[in-house]
């Protein structure tokens, strides 16, 4: 299967060119702050793209989906789009994982503390899961910003390697776009804008 991988669009999804593919996954950060007009907005073009299987997690701008019940979250998503909160779903016998949840910075959506706040998140990753998808990044995995630092979750790590799922998908930090392998673990961070959030980085894609 052909997978094609975007994260942090910021409400520019209309400005994208998709290459073809069998599954398309975005890793969160579908607007710029999260009202439902927007939500909405990238829905409607999230669902009518050309792929069998439509799948995204939300990212820490993303509020409407920390903000509301469940029952109005799945009142807006289209039945033929896989929403993942700290929850799976499984195609053609790929099983795939995706949580929201990021390390603790200015108070944003899905931010929780390191450590065991976060390590509750963590833990529920299933040890069969092929493909995982988190908002932001493990532990010097793709997570270097220009500041010179690594920002990632360490324990978002441990439990990767404990886990060891194929392919590892991230956002949230723009600047460290790309893809690396490490310990037979495909690590990638999709994010589609730069810094400035000017769209800049081609659609990553994968096959398994």
């Amino acid at each position: 299967m052909k997978f094609v991988v975007i994260s942090d669009s910021h409400g520019q999804h209309r400005s994208l060119e998709l290459p073809k593919g069998d599954v398309v996954i975005h890793a969160g950060d579908i607007s710029r702050r999260g009202g439902e007009d927007e939500i909405k907005d990238f829905l409607d073009w999230f669902s009518k793209l050309d792929f069998e299987h439509k799948i995204f997690i939300a990212g820490n701008h993303d509020f409407f989906f920390e903000r509301n019940s469940d029952k109005q979250i799945t009142s807006i998503v289209p039945p033929d789009v896989f929403y993942l909160c700290d929850s799976g779903v499984i195609i053609n016998g790929i099983k795939i994982w995706g949580s929201p949840i990021t390390p603790w910075f200015h108070n944003w959506a899905f931010n929780r503390h390191r450590g065991e706040l976060i390590n509750k998140h963590w833990a529920l990753i299933p040890p069969d899961t092929d493909i995982l998808v988190t908002h932001g990044p493990a532990f010097g995995m793709l997570d270097h910003t220009t500041r010179g630092q690594n920002v990632g979750c360490e324990d978002l790590l441990n439990k990767i390697y404990e886990v060891r799922p194929k392919v590892h998908i991230c956002g949230h930090i723009h600047e460290a776009y790309g893809e690396v392998d490490s310990s037979g673990i495909k690590f990638i961070n999709a994010s589609v804008i730069d810094e400035n959030y000017f769209l800049k980085n081609e659609p990553i894609i994968f096959e398994i």
